[in-house]
This record gives C-alpha cells, structure tokens and sequence, in this order.
C-alpha cells in the first residue's frame, strides 16, 4: 500500500544535500505532497505494516520523518489518505524503510 502525505516542514539541511544518490533531497518542499509506499522488508510481518505511516492519525497530526543517508535531513508532515492500490508518480515518491 502507499500513503499520501503532505510535507509540513523541513530541515535545511536538504537543501545542502550534494552527494548524487541523495541529491533528491534538495527538491523537498513545503506544501508539497509525496507519496511512500509500504513494502516489504520494511513491512512488519505481523500487523502487515510499515512503522511511521500514521495508521490511525486523522489529518491534524503532525507526524515526524528522516531520511535515509542524512539524518541531518528531517521535518514533519500530515497524512492525506492511504491508498490500497499505489499510484505514485515518478516524482516525488518514497518507501518506507
């Protein structure tokens, strides 16, 4: 499954990023939406889940993340909605580690 969030903030620290398997991190915004998919290993085995992804958060719950490879790189976000089939664009998609 993938869910949808909308980024509340982040650390400036993305913006910084140079290295090139991590310089996605330097097109992160404010207000914009991305979608992480849940899939396995990072799925836990039993709740069939991925930690983090704000099961059972309504909408006004800031919810924090880090990203993988710079953990000086981090903010919070709100979930939009869950989706059982994934539909992530290219742009702007993740996966829960």
């Amino acid at each position: 499954y993938c869910v949808e969030f909308r980024t509340e903030s982040l650390s400036h620290h993305c913006t910084l990023e140079t290295r090139p398997y991590a310089r996605w991190m330097q097109y992160l915004r404010e207000g914009h939406t991305v979608c992480v998919a849940c899939q396995p290993p990072a799925m836990d085995t039993d709740t069939q889940r991925c930690f983090g992804d704000g099961h059972g958060a309504d909408g006004d719950k800031i919810l924090h993340w880090e990203a993988i490879g710079n953990s000086q790189c981090q903010g919070t976000w709100k979930k939009i909605r869950q989706l059982e089939h994934c539909s992530c664009p290219l742009v702007h998609s993740f996966i829960f580690t």
